[in-house]
């Protein structure tokens, strides 16, 4: 995931690089006289990498503009606190003089996606992003939590 603005200058310029270095490789390839399966075969992993950097860079371009994946049983919290940050043009520097610890600890936190943080330092977040959150609870109905699990046991 890219976090701030140099990670992701650094990821657009790697995703140019990786474009045309993936243009000569295909051309050199196709020189070589290889079949369109050889060919495939080595471009493949290059092409895997170049798709995976460009949805990183179009995930980051989503987040600053705003839009925000849904966050299911608190799974995903952490990718949407670093969301927040990054959709406002925050710093971690400006997160971390707003939440008064150091910048590293805003790093570190994010790296880790802010895993095992508390209820409390999550609404402190919350607070220092200017955000607010709403829930929506439903219960799963017990018989159908149990027929789920006897189905995966078969």
């Amino acid at each position: 995931m890219i976090r701030n603005e140099a990670e992701y200058q650094e990821a657009v310029q790697r995703l140019k690089d990786e474009s045309q270095r993936l243009r000569q490789q295909e051309k050199q390839l196709k020189e070589l006289n290889l079949s369109k399966e050889e060919v495939k075969r080595v471009l493949d992993p290059i092409q895997s990498f170049h798709l995976q950097l460009k949805e990183e860079v179009q995930s980051y371009e989503r987040l600053k503009r705003g839009e925000f994946d849904e966050v299911r049983n608190f799974d995903g919290m952490g990718r949407l606190f670093v969301a927040l940050r990054i959709s406002q043009g925050m710093t971690q520097r400006e997160l971390a003089e707003r939440l008064g610890v150091h910048e590293s600890q805003v790093s570190r936190d994010e790296r880790n996606e802010y895993h095992g943080i508390t209820l409390e330092r999550a609404s402190r977040l919350l607070d220092a992003l200017g955000a607010d959150t709403r829930t929506a609870v439903m219960q799963v109905h017990p018989a159908a939590t149990k027929r789920a699990a006897e189905t995966q046991v078969s």
